[in-house]
């Protein structure tokens, strides 16, 4: 997808006259960057969206920024239950690279004449219905990258649909002719059922929680005017309160290294006004 995004953008920019290729001006003159070769270097898709004539809306750009930034931090590893992870934000980008399409050449270039839904060999299973769990097989630089970028948006943007396309079926089974014929059944998104269904199932996100490295730890606690609280001080008693334990999410492991939340660093702060004639 993120090579056909950048073909749509090249046929976009050069159909409205615009240089979608590396140079310098040199004076007046343009000296274009080539490959070893003497190939044109040309945008890539990031450098298209941020163009300042770049047409694409925010969120489809957020969709694609966010697939871009994705696509680097795996680098062709495989990662088993990612696709369904974050399926609706591939399904928004091919919806958003539809509608571009369509705007930018024209509603008969559309795909939707090739590709409309997609047929499926297993019957959804009750696990699939109530939403599966696939964050313990995600790597954690994935999840830490997921978090970090959906943090940063507003909540009108993380919900937008051109972010990611999210929608909720509803198994219905009937024994009449006539009656659901179709997979997929629409609702009126003005009914009094889709506003019920917008209430319950507004879209919540995982933030990510800040880390502290143990020295930031001490330097909070001594900020607070516990200067005798050291980093001996600290590891005795995470070792004292075994705040490690998972269960307990004081902290979390990131490859070889621990961090900790600010809910221990606040249990830190506590602990040292409790022995206030101690660490002040």
């Amino acid at each position: 997808m993120i090579i056909a995004w950048t073909y749509l953008m090249h046929s976009y920019y050069r159909a409205n006259s615009i240089d979608y290729r590396y140079y310098e001006l040199k004076g007046k003159r343009k000296k274009f960057d080539k490959t070893k070769r003497g190939s044109f270097k040309y945008w890539e898709l990031e450098r298209c969206l941020n163009d300042a004539s770049c047409p694409i809306d925010k969120d489809a750009k957020n969709n694609l920024k966010f697939l871009i930034g994705l696509r680097h931090e795996i680098e062709h590893q495989m990662t088993l239950s990612l696709d369904e992870y974050i399926s609706g934000r591939f399904q928004a980008c091919i919806l958003n690279f539809n509608r571009y399409l369509c705007s930018f050449f024209g509603k008969e270039q559309s795909l939707e004449s090739f590709l409309s839904y997609s047929l499926q060999f297993i019957e959804l299973s009750e696990e699939q219905i109530q939403g599966i769990k696939p964050e313990a097989e995600i790597p954690t630089n994935l999840k830490a990258y997921i978090a970090e970028f959906d943090r940063k948006l507003s909540d009108d943007e993380y919900n937008s649909p051109n972010y990611s396309f999210r929608l909720l079926f509803s198994r219905k089974l009937v024994n009449r002719p006539g009656q659901a014929d179709k997979v997929i059944e629409f609702i009126d998104p003005k009914s009094e059922l889709a506003k019920t269904i917008d209430k319950e199932y507004w879209v919540k996100r995982e933030v990510e929680k800040k880390k502290y490295l143990p020295g930031n730890v001490v330097q909070l606690c001594k900020a607070a005017g516990y200067r005798k609280f050291r980093i001996k001080e600290h590891t005795d008693y995470w070792k004292q309160e075994n705040a490690k334990d998972p269960q307990k999410g004081f902290g979390t492991q990131v490859e070889s290294t621990w961090y900790w939340y600010q809910n221990w660093v606040d249990k830190c702060i506590e602990y040292c006004m409790s022995q206030a004639d101690k660490y002040k």
